[in-house]
C-alpha cells in the first residue's frame, strides 16, 4: 500500500492543500463468477474510520490501463486523486487484457464492459470502509454509454458521471464523429464529399446487417456498387490522379467483430430513458469525437423517462479528454503540459457534496 497526501495545483478541486484528505492506493484483485477473467487495479481509498462513498471509472473506447493513459495524459489518475483527496474512494481497473486484467479486449462488446463494471461494484460491497449505497460510476467516452447499461441493470448504481460520455445511438455516433473527422482533415472538398458519403453507406449496411451471417458479403457489395458510381464522378473532376481511398477491407474485418455489431445497434434513448439516479454529464465544446450536441441527449432522454435528476455542463476550450486545449486538434494533445481541466473537477466534487454526500 502507498500513502499519498495530493498537492498538484489546479485539481484540488475545493479543499486546499492544508485541507486534503490523506488516502491510500490498494492494488486489488478479482474474478469473474466463471472465473475467466482476473481483474487488476488500483484503490484509491480516504484514510479513516467512516464510510466513503465511492465511484468505478469506465474507460473508453480502446485497451486502456487503469490510469486512463491516452496521448500521454493520465486522465483517470487525475480523476481519482482529485476524488481521493475530497473523501470519495475511486477504484480504476484495467481494462481486458490490459497490465494485470486477464481476458481479451477484442472478443468484448460494450455489455461485456457494463459488467465488468458492475462486477467492481460488487467488488467494492464487500470493502468494510465503502458506504455501499452510495456507489456510482464515472464513464469517459464509450464508458458513458456502458456506464449507463450497468445502471439500468443493477439497483446497486446509486450515481452516474459521464466525462465525455456517449449518449448517442449508435450508429449517430459512428456517423458524427467520422464527420467531425473529416471536416477537420485536410481533404480537398471533393473528397470530403466522396469520404462522407461512402462512410455513411458502410454505416447504413452495417447497421441493417448488424445481426446477419452474411454481413461481410453486404458490405463488401455496398462498397463494390459504390466504387463503380465514385469512378465514374471523379472522371468528371478532370484530375489526374485520385488521392482517395477508403480502407474497405480493414474496416470490414472491424465491422464484423462483435463490438461493432453491438455498438451501431446501441439505443441510446431506449437506454437512458430507464436510468433512475442522479446524472451529472460534463462535455468540452472542443471534442471531435463525441458532437457537443450529445450533451443534450443525457438530459432529454433521462428526463423523457420521468427522472429529473439530470445536470449537465458544456466546458468552453476543452476537449475530448477534458484537457483545457488551444488549437484543439489531435496533434496537440501530447503536447497540452496541463492535466484534466480545473473546472470539470470543480463541476464533479460541487455535484457529489450537494447530491451524494
Amino acid at each position: 500500500m502507498k500513502r499519498i497526501t495530493l498537492l498538484l495545483i489546479g485539481v484540488m478541486g475545493l479543499l486546499n492543500a492544508s485541507q486534503a484528505q490523506k488516502f491510500l492506493n490498494t492494488e486489488v484483485t478479482f474474478k469473474s463468477p466463471d472465473d475467466k477473467i482476473t481483474y487488476g487495479g488500483t484503490l484509491s481509498l480516504p484514510e479513516g474510520n467512516k464510510k466513503y462513498p465511492a465511484v468505478v471509472m469506465v474507460s473508453g473506447t480502446g485497451r486502456q490501463d487503469r490510469d486512463g493513459l491516452m496521448a500521454g495524459h493520465k486522465i483517470f489518475l487525475d480523476v481519482a486523486n482529485a476524488l481521493a483527496t475530497n473523501g470519495y474512494a475511486v477504484l480504476r481497473l484495467d481494462d481486458r487484457g490490459v497490465g494485470s486484467t486477464t481476458g481479451v479486449y477484442e472478443t468484448a462488446t460494450t455489455a461485456d464492459f457494463a459488467k465488468d463494471a458492475l462486477l467492481a461494484v460488487q467488488y467494492l460491497k464487500g470493502v468494510k470502509q465503502i458506504n455501499t449505497k452510495k456507489i456510482g460510476l464515472i464513464g469517459h467516452s464509450e464508458g458513458g454509454a456502458a456506464m449507463a447499461i450497468a445502471a439500468v441493470e443493477s439497483k446497486d448504481v446509486s450515481f452516474l458521471i459521464s466525462l465525455s460520455g456517449i449518449a448517442m445511438n449508435g450508429f449517430d455516433a459512428l456517423v458524427s464523429q467520422n464527420e467531425k473527422i473529416v471536416a477537420e482533415s485536410k481533404l480537398p472538398d471533393y473528397d470530403k464529399a466522396r469520404s462522407n458519403e461512402i462512410n455513411k453507406l458502410m454505416f447504413e449496411t452495417a447497421f441493417k446487417y448488424a445481426d446477419s451471417a452474411n454481413m461481410e458479403a453486404k458490405l463488401n457489395e455496398t462498397y463494390t456498387t459504390w466504387k463503380v458510381k465514385d469512378d465514374a464522378y471523379f472522371k468528371t473532376l478532370n484530375i489526374e490522379f485520385d488521392h482517395f481511398r477508403f480502407p474497405v477491407y480493414s474496416y470490414v474485418n472491424y465491422a464484423i467483430g462483435p463490438w461493432y455489431r453491438y455498438f451501431i445497434k446501441y439505443d441510446a434513448q431506449l437506454t437512458l430513458a430507464k436510468i433512475k439516479v442522479p446524472v451529472l454529464a460534463i462535455n468540452g465544446d472542443k471534442d471531435n469525437y463525441v458532437v457537443a450536441s450529445n450533451l443534450n441527449n443525457w438530459k432529454n432522454y433521462i428526463t423523457a423517462g420521468g427522472n429529473k435528476k439530470v445536470e449537465t455542463h458544456l466546458l468552453e476550450n476543452v476537449n475530448h479528454l477534458l484537457l483545457p486545449c488551444q488549437t484543439c486538434n489531435q496533434a496537440e494533445i501530447p503536447n497540452i503540459k496541463s492535466s484534466v481541466s480545473p473546472e470539470a473537477i470543480n463541476i464533479i466534487l460541487t455535484w457529489l457534496k450537494k447530491t451524494i454526500k
